[in-house]
Order: structure tokens, then sequence, then C-alpha cells
């Protein structure tokens, strides 16, 4: 009897212990490595007994995230305290009210110190009509990925040119008459990489969509970017037919199968090609800033993912402490070393333990410094989604570029009017 007396005591005293539990769910997306999340996650929870933290995961790409998203924040619902959001949303999450502010929590002087321990870009995107609406979780940019192995085969030094790249593409591919081997990889499918697409040339050349909130592109320059990613098809064959139907993790995919001479991806591909199990090119993976045009510059898409507190949180205190934590030094790190995630700090691309694990980032730090914002816009989604649709019909021939380029400035000067 009186063990059962016992055992229901501990029964009792563990229930009421999770009762008084704070339980905390974050939201990620299927591509920001949920299972390092979940590591960094039981970090917290070991250090905060009376913290709970569950994951949701959904959506491989940031558009398949904020449309769920979208439908759960617009009925205001409490479930989610946390979530992981791109670096083009908070200005959307600030205008929708669906962000709850970070300044009630943090006294003036202490923001200012905390947003300058980090890259400037971030700081700077996270900061709404004055309001802190997110914390940094990691930096991002889009890079060069090429096969050392077939370039060093042909006696080939990284690309700096698109001409080389498209060169080097052409000999190797008439060298190696591999069938299943492609040249150039790009985004070209409806989805947010293939804004990234879109804006490259346009960067490279000296443009860009905005300036001070008005719009400066040119249907001149949309056309030249449209014709460009077109010319890898059909006329310099160094990209396969089916461009349209590519979004940046099948290009990420078929490149760890061996299947890609060169690949334009953000960051985080570089630890799949390296560390994941069915990976075919171990040890055989380089990585440049992205080519630019003669005469021109490098350009990179600025990319990285924040923290940020739902507005219906119904544990926004605690919330904010795990943001916090999230957004650390320590995390940074984490994510570093384990998901070859850039840092938002500068001081982690000198660290020894993270360029151990991913020695190319002592050059990354210039890349995601010089990195280009696409537009800041609270009606974001809708410019996104003229430029992203624009480039996908012409890659699947269903517009001309130039009957694409005059409905991409017809489309953009609705929005900024």
């Amino acid at each position: 009897m009186k063990k059962l007396f016992w055992l229901l005591v501990a029964v009792l005293v563990m229930s009421t212990a999770l009762a008084q539990q704070t339980r905390l769910r974050v939201f990620v997306g299927g591509q920001q490595r949920p299972d390092v999340m979940r590591k960094i996650f039981d970090l917290y929870q070991s250090r905060n007994p009376g913290v709970r933290v569950d994951v949701e995961v959904g959506g491989a790409t940031s558009d398949q995230q904020q449309q769920y998203l979208t439908t759960v924040l617009a009925s205001r619902d409490p479930s989610i305290d946390v979530i992981l959001i791109d670096v083009i949303r908070p200005a959307q999450y600030a205008a929708a009210k669906w962000a709850d502010s970070l300044d009630k929590y943090l006294p003036a002087a202490t923001r200012d110190a905390l947003l300058k321990q980090y890259l400037p870009a971030y700081a700077k995107a996270n900061v709404i009509g004055g309001s802190l609406v997110a914390l940094p979780s990691f930096a991002d940019a889009q890079f060069l990925y090429y096969r050392k192995d077939l370039l060093e085969k042909y006696g080939l030094k990284p690309p700096v040119t698109w001409d080389e790249a498209i060169k080097q593409a052409q000999t190797i591919l008439a060298g190696e008459r591999n069938p299943n081997l492609n040249g150039i990889g790009f985004m070209g499918n409806i989805s947010e990489g293939t804004v990234c697409s879109f804006l490259l040339p346009i960067w490279a050349a000296g443009g860009d969509v905005d300036e001070g909130g008005k719009l400066v592109l040119t249907e001149a320059q949309a056309r030249a970017s449209l014709q460009f990613w077109l010319d890898l098809m059909d006329k310099h064959k160094v990209s396969p037919l089916n461009m349209a139907e590519k979004a940046q993790d099948t290009i990420r995919q078929e490149m760890q199968a061996g299947r890609w001479i060169f690949g334009t991806l953000f960051a985080y591909a570089w630890n799949r090609f390296q560390n994941d199990a069915d990976s075919q090119v171990k040890g055989k993976i380089g990585v440049v800033p992205l080519p630019k045009f003669e005469g021109g510059r490098s350009a990179s898409c600025l990319g990285g993912w924040q923290w940020t507190i739902s507005d219906f949180s119904k544990n926004k205190a605690q919330a904010y402490k795990l943001v916090r934590f999230l957004s650390s030094p320590e995390v940074s790190k984490i994510l570093a070393i384990d998901a070859s995630n850039l840092p938002v700090f500068p001081s982690l691309y000198r660290d020894a333990d993270v360029l151990k694990a991913n020695p190319w980032f002592a050059d990354a730090l210039p890349v995601v410094q010089a990195a280009r914002a696409r537009p800041v816009h609270p009606r974001y989604p809708e410019v996104a989604d003229v430029m992203r649709k624009a480039l996908n019909a012409v890659l699947a021939r269903t517009k001309t570029p130039e009957a694409a380029a005059k409905e991409v400035i017809d489309g953009l000067r609705a929005i900024y009017r």
C-alpha cells in the first residue's frame, strides 16, 4: 500500500509540474533544419525546466510557409507563439499587425546596443517604422557552387564572370558527354527564389527595382534580365529546357546527385553536400561569389531568417526570453556548425570551430555584407509575384521577354503608385 501511495504522490507531483510548465509552440519551415532546431530547443529546455518548446514544421519554401501562416495569423489564432520568418517579411508582418513589437521588452539604449552586434543589414531589416519587429536568426546570401573535380579535370579556375561560367559549362558538357549532367542551375519556378534570379542580372548591371520606396526599374532592365536566363537554355545550351520547373531545393538535390556543374544556391546547401548520407559530391564542391558581367560587379541576393513573436500569443514574455536565446551568438554558432547557416555576428566568421566545419566561411563575410536586399515594401508579396511570374512565363515560353518586361513594369507601377 505504501508503494502505491508514494507512486500516486509522484504521479500527482509530476502532473502538477507539467501543468505549471509554459508551453511554447515554435513554427519553422521544412528547409530550416528542424532537426538542428530541435537540438537547440532541447538545450533551452534543459536550462529552463519550466518551459516546454514544441516545434511545428511546415512548408518547404518561404512562400508555402507564409501561405499557411497567413491563414493562422489572419484568424488571430494564438496557437503559435514564435515564428521563424524570411528576411523579406518584417514589413509585411508590421503592416498586418501580426508581430508583437519587441520594443516593450527593451529600453532604447539596450535595443541600440543589441542591434549593433549584428550584421547591419539584419539589424536594419528588422526595424520597421522605428519599431523592432524581429531579431536575426541566421544570415544568408546566394553563392556559386561548382564541381571542383570537374573544373580541375579540364584545367579551369572558378569563373569570375558569367561569360566564363557559360564557356566552362559548355567545355565540360562537351567533354563529359553525360546526358544526366547539366551546366548552370538557377531557380525558375514560381517561388521566392525566382525573385532573386530575376534581380541578379539587374543588380549586376548596376540597376535596382526601387530607391527610397520609389520605382526605378526600367522596362529595358527587366527585359535584359529575362533574356539573360532564357539565353542560358536556348542560345548557350548550358541549362535544360525545363528550368521553369526548378525550385532551389530541386537544384540542390540534383547537384547533390552529381547532375550539375554550377548552381546558384544559398548557404544551407554546403552542409547537405558534405554531410548527407546520399550525397554523391562529398569533397567535390567548391563555393565562390556569384559571377559578374564584364565591367560590372558581383551581385548576390540577401537572404536570412528572423525570429518574431506572434501578436496573438498568450505567452509573450516567455516567448521573448526564448527569442533572445535563439538570436544569441551561442545559437548562431550552433547553426553555423550543424547546418552551415551563415552567422549574423561578424566575429563568428573568424571562429575556429565554425571554420573547421565550413572552411569557405572565411571568404563569405564580404559577400553577405555586399548582398542586396529585395524591395522592402508592405505589399512585398505582390511585388515578388510580378517578378517571379514574369521570369517563369519566359522560361516556360508562354511569354516573350518583351511582353513579360512590359507586364513587370505595369504591375510594379500599380503597386508603387
